[in-house]
């Protein structure tokens, strides 16, 4: 498991715990194959708990850090299903800048989640991304402006640096 270091910046807090929360669900969900494995949202849900434990978020804070996950995760696994193209191209950025168990972590859960959204024949939606959620690694275009955000990591969506709008979508392009 990832070493927990007190972090100086509340956003930098969010940020972790949304790693630890991946690599608990990730870890939950490994053991559960052997059991007739349930639904990666339920296993995220379970890990919720203990991470918002922790990472002394609170419980309004660890519901929207699950739902961030969730959120991250099925926008992922639409963009595999529709376009197959690799996950590097829904995160706009080549993963070698991403550290390794966090690219392995978000890769599994993706492929998993994509088998799931498969299973159950969902219609694809687009996914919506709002200044002051949290968002794992990838790029956002401004939904106003088009300009681009980077995240090379979780992190908390800012206004849009150009036109100051707060609504995103991931970047599609490649």
């Amino acid at each position: 498991m990832k070493e927990l270091k007190p972090p100086h910046d509340p956003i930098e807090a969010l940020g972790q715990a949304y790693e630890l929360l991946l690599e608990k669900s990730m870890d939950e969900a490994r053991q559960a194959e052997q059991r007739g494995a349930p639904r990666l949202g339920q296993i995220i849900d379970r890990a919720r708990h203990e991470v918002t434990e922790l990472t002394r978020l609170s419980e309004a804070q660890g519901l929207k850090l699950a739902d961030y996950l969730k959120r991250d995760l099925e926008d992922a696994a639409r963009f595999l299903s529709v376009t197959g193209k690799e996950l590097k191209e829904w995160w706009g950025f080549e993963s070698t800048v991403l550290e390794e168990q966090l690219l392995e972590n978000f890769t599994q859960a993706a492929d998993r989640t994509t088998v799931e959204l498969q299973a159950l024949n969902r219609a694809a939606e687009t996914a919506e991304y709002r200044t002051g959620e949290i968002t794992g690694p990838g790029t956002l275009e401004c939904d106003g402006c088009g300009e681009l955000l980077h995240f090379h990591g979780p992190g908390r969506i800012p206004p849009c640096p150009r036109c100051h709008k707060s609504r995103f979508h991931r970047e599609r392009t490649g």
